[in-house]
């Protein structure tokens, strides 16, 4: 069907839902936004659904959230999963509870049994839960740190990770064949009185507080340096204000100042600036502000479903310094790794897992550690991956694992970037610096001394709605068919194509052993790379550039180029 007939069977096959009707009707005469409404499904991927809010094929809404359900339940029933149930939780988003109600209806209308959490939760919480509870699977209904408009849809599986690309495809294939109103569904009470569904709540956070509690470094320092240390925090208006707070306070850190205008849930997120992401600068203007007034030391935030953190940290002259989220990355890990040695705790097996876009002066702190680095593709569920495999194998110990988007997260009981544990630990961190008389900024500069000076810079190419997948894959198939040779007279070393699953030095190929993902990877010759690629959760695709060098400047400078040179391409690409 056109997204016109498909707008219409929708006022047709739904006309007794007057919110819909008067919605869709509203945009009668406007093809464009009946098009961009209809013209394709929203996709289900390893990150599960996610888009704008409101009635259609491609938005958010009751609809597309119960025919999903239904064809997660069928894959659960087929799976033989339905007593091990399905544990859900969400955010602080328009709809998320309602959203989160309709999923368990479906599930138990399907005889699986469903924990549902009494209020809105972070996704690691969700993560540690379906392990604790052994789960088949698990919901998180979130857009992450997206803006307002955004809600979505997260599946989770037994270990505790995202669904990897070959189930996420397996569960697609199920929804495909459904219909809108292809699904099942029980009344709330019925389902509760025949024991499908169940509330959680107090008992899985003290479970999973004391597992968090586990993984404080040096304790005394916490309790000891946390009576001086002042936190300024924002939840900003999202599910990670009571754990966050919580875990601070039971290790010690008695001076934790929360802004008032982004403590509690505000699914409009009015004073967040663009979007409620702990990445942007602006989405700290309130935080900043309340840390000048109280003289902190450090100033941190989590998104709506407190997997991300980002941070602010005063530098020598009093003024605040934005970390990146690969600076806050090896500021944690080389406190982790330093201070397990101290207390003669660090394993002979240790292992760093991160992706492949994030820093390599990760990889080098680690190796001055005895402790082994593994890259792998973007996206947490493959580092969860990392971990299962180490456990079910013995050959490694996980320690620590990271993306330059701001997630975190160490301990094995969590298979998800944690925002409760990286707030703990950045705290930890900033107590152990404290010690010394010195500033996380100060800390971090030394790290550069230390292990070189490494510089990384980011940007995106957004490319919504039909049109922008089109130019997406021109864009990715225009740079396979005429590949760069160099960036900025610096000669291309190696190409890394994991679509193709190759990497290509000279005359030579070799396969990596990886997932089919559509990224491309330039190793410089001389040292650092650039990659570039579609981003798997937002409309736009993604080039990050690495570079390392004797000093800041001359590492930023390089970087510069690198990324002025590929974006250049990029557009030469795109015309």
């Amino acid at each position: 069907m056109t997204a016109m007939e498909k707008y219409q069977d929708w006022l047709k096959t739904f006309a007794d839902d007057p919110e819909l009707v008067q919605e869709l009707s509203a945009i009668a005469g406007d093809a464009a936004q009946i098009e961009d409404r209809f013209y394709k499904g929203l996709e289900f991927g390893t990150a599960g659904m996610r888009g704008v809010l409101g009635y259609g094929t491609n938005r958010m809404n009751v609809y597309n959230v119960r025919r999903a359900t239904q064809g997660l339940a069928d894959f659960i029933l087929e799976a033989g999963g339905q007593e091990e149930g399905v544990a859900i939780a969400y955010d602080s988003r328009r709809c998320s509870p309602e959203f989160a109600l309709e999923a368990a209806k479906v599930l138990c209308a399907n005889g699986i049994r469903v924990y549902l959490y009494e209020s809105l939760r972070p996704v690691p919480v969700l993560s540690f839960t379906v392990r604790d509870l052994k789960c088949i699977a698990g919901i998180v209904i979130t857009a992450s740190h997206n803006p307002k408009q955004y809600n979505g849809y997260k599946v989770y599986w037994r270990d505790g990770g995202q669904l990897p690309p070959e189930r996420a495809a397996q569960v697609f294939e199920k929804i495909e064949r459904l219909s809108f109103t292809d699904y099942k569904t029980m009344d709330e009470k019925l389902a509760k009185d025949q024991g499908l569904l169940r509330i959680i709540g107090k008992d899985e956070d003290d479970r999973y507080m004391e597992k968090v509690r586990s993984l404080c470094v040096r304790p005394e320092l916490c309790r000891r340096m946390g009576k001086q240390l002042r936190l300024v925090y924002s939840p900003l208006n999202g599910s990670g204000n009571v754990p966050v707070r919580r875990i601070l306070s039971e290790v010690g850190f008695e001076n934790v100042y929360v802004v008032p205008e982004q403590e509690n849930p505000d699914p409009d997120f009015t004073t967040v600036g663009a979007a409620p992401n702990p990445e942007n600068y602006s989405a700290f203007d309130l935080a900043r502000a309340l840390a000048e007034k109280v003289d902190a030391h450090l100033v941190f935030a989590t998104d709506p479903d407190c997997d991300r953190l980002g941070c602010l940290v005063r530098k020598q002259d009093g003024s605040f310094a934005v970390l990146t989220g690969n600076q806050i990355g090896c500021l944690l890990l080389y406190y982790i790794l330093s201070g397990k040695k101290k207390e003669g705790a660090l394993p002979q097996n240790g292992a760093v897992v991160k992706s492949i876009v994030s820093t390599d002066m990760a990889s080098a702190i680690a190796a001055s550690f005895g402790v082994k680095t593994f890259n792998v593709l973007t996206g947490f569920k493959f580092i969860a991956e990392k971990i299962q495999e180490f456990e079910d194998t013995g050959s490694h110990s996980f320690l620590f694992g990271f993306e330059e988007s701001y997630g975190f997260l160490s301990g094995g009981f969590v298979r998800d970037k944690d925002a409760v544990i990286a707030s703990m630990l950045l705290a930890e961190t900033a107590a152990a610096y404290a010690e010394q008389g010195k500033t996380l900024y100060e800390g971090l500069m030394e790290l550069y001394a230390k292990y070189g000076y490494y510089c990384e810079k980011v940007t995106s190419f957004a490319l919504e709605g039909k049109d922008g997948l089109e130019k997406m894959k021109k864009l990715m198939v225009g740079l396979r068919e005429d590949a760069p040779t160099a960036f900025a007279g610096v000669p291309i070393q190696a190409v890394s194509d994991y679509l193709k699953g190759v990497r290509v030095e000279g005359n030579k190929t070799e396969t990596l052993n990886f997932p089919a993902s559509d990224v491309l990877f330039y190793e410089m010759q001389g040292g650092g790379w650039v990659c570039i690629r579609p981003s798997g959760t937002e409309p736009k695709v993604k080039l990050y550039v690495n570079t390392v060098a004797d000093s800041a400047e001359e590492s930023s400078k390089k970087a510069q180029g690198y990324l002025d040179a590929a974006v250049e391409k990029m557009n030469e690409v795109l015309k």
